[in-house]
């Protein structure tokens, strides 16, 4: 595969640590830089549902001062500055963030409004519509962060934050770079306490992530490693997760991955192949509080495929390339169906619907749910983005 000779390459300086024993580590991170009161971001769930709250309570030792149990899905906006509050009482100079993406990005936001002493919708980036997005400038120091993942995030190291306001624009994004990570552990005992349907959709996330880019033309030769390896330990190391549930190294193979899409993604600031894009799948989680972000961008991603053939064979074909399913004289359109059968063969045998029906996606919810999907701003997203509802309608028609 091509890769490009002009390319731009971010390598933030995060540490990671993994290992079936690797939680000890953040001991070690905040005596590095000094630290003498840590604060804990967690759900509700896990502190209720296993001993890692507890258990990073007596790694940090002295150093607690405190936790703020409440991290949800979406990080709603009342929530977040519930935390603040929270965090303000107990005066951190660390905060470690204990959980999944939902929970890592709850703290990056309350790490951002805690630094600038205001609110949300003080902060918040804009969107007019043709015109670049108007980020506000975030000049004051940040608290340091170190993460404990529980699930495969593709939003750890980044340096932004979404929460949802009840208010449109309902996803308002918040971004300083000064948030990224000091540290992600990778602790075998910490991703156990996932249960499988969230692992499985999580990793669901971050192998459909992976099977965009690597659908990109002329990416960077480091986005390019990182993607191959990144789409070979998730189709690895699927099935062994649904087979082997409890083991630790297959949940740490998986984050990993995460972890290296998420370095792909953030190195170059791009990704994806020649056609159309959309994040309508956002749209159908805030709409069916069951459904997964994987499952939804499975089925979304596979309708993508297939609206985007005659202009992206190309790209299709790469990804077949990378899943080893490209016959040796097939042409780019065979081997663009070769890999859309190669995704629904390995999703049906993970247990992951990749029709919407399956989901119980009403029709009738097509036309507001492409509505809703115009009318949402969305960083980064607008050169490929999809904005006509109709045409919507007709990518959930594909993916029905």
């Amino acid at each position: 595969m091509d890769t490009s000779p002009t390319y731009r390459y971010l390598a933030p300086a995060t540490r990671v640590y993994a290992g079936v024993e690797a939680l000890p580590h953040l001991a070690r991170e905040a005596e590095r830089i000094g630290a003498r009161r840590a604060f804990i971001v967690c759900s509700e769930t896990l502190a209720q549902t296993s001993d890692l709250l507890s258990r990073t309570r007596e790694v940090l030792g002295p150093t607690y001062v405190g936790a703020f149990p409440k991290a949800r899905r979406e990080s709603p906006m009342p929530l977040v500055e519930a935390g603040v509050e929270a965090a303000k009482a107990a005066r951190p100079d660390l905060i470690v963030a204990i959980g999944g993406g939902s929970t890592v990005v709850t703290a990056r936001a309350i790490t951002i409004l805690l630094g600038e002493g205001k609110g949300v919708n003080d902060l918040y980036t804009r969107h007019t519509p043709g015109l670049a997005p108007v980020v506000a400038r975030l000049s004051k120091p940040k608290i340091p962060n170190i993460l404990v993942l529980t699930t495969p995030t593709t939003a750890a190291d980044r340096g932004g934050a979404a929460v949802w306001d009840e208010t449109p624009p309902h996803r308002k994004e918040l971004y300083d770079p000064k948030t990224r990570p000091l540290a992600i552990i990778l602790d075998g005992g910490a991703l156990l306490t996932a249960p499988l349907p969230l692992y499985l959709d999580t990793s669901i996330t971050t192998f459909n992530g992976l099977v965009s880019a690597i659908q990109s033309p002329g990416p960077s030769p480091f986005a390019l490693a990182d993607v191959r390896m990144g789409l070979e330990l998730c189709h690895t190391n699927l099935p062994q997760l649904v087979q082997r549930p409890g083991d630790p190294e297959v949940r740490i193979q998986l984050a990993t991955a995460a972890l290296l899409a998420n370095r792909a993604s953030q190195s170059t600031y791009g990704g994806g192949g020649r056609g159309r894009s959309t994040a309508l799948d956002r749209q159908l989680r805030y709409r069916y509080q069951h459904i997964g972000q994987g499952s939804a961008r499975a089925a979304i991603s596979l309708g993508l495929m297939r609206l985007n053939r005659e202009v992206d064979a190309a790209g299709q074909a790469r990804l077949a390339e990378a899943l080893g399913v490209r016959l040796k004289d097939a042409g780019e359109r065979e081997a663009a169906e070769a890999a859309d059968r190669a995704l629904v063969d390995l999703f049906t045998r993970l247990g992951v619907p990749t029709r919407l029906q399956d989901m119980g996606v009403e029709r009738s919810d097509f036309q507001a749910l492409a509505e809703a999907e115009v009318a949402e701003p969305g960083f980064g997203e607008e050169e490929r983005r999809i904005t006509d509802a109709a045409e919507l309608v007709r990518l959930m028609e594909m993916a029905w």
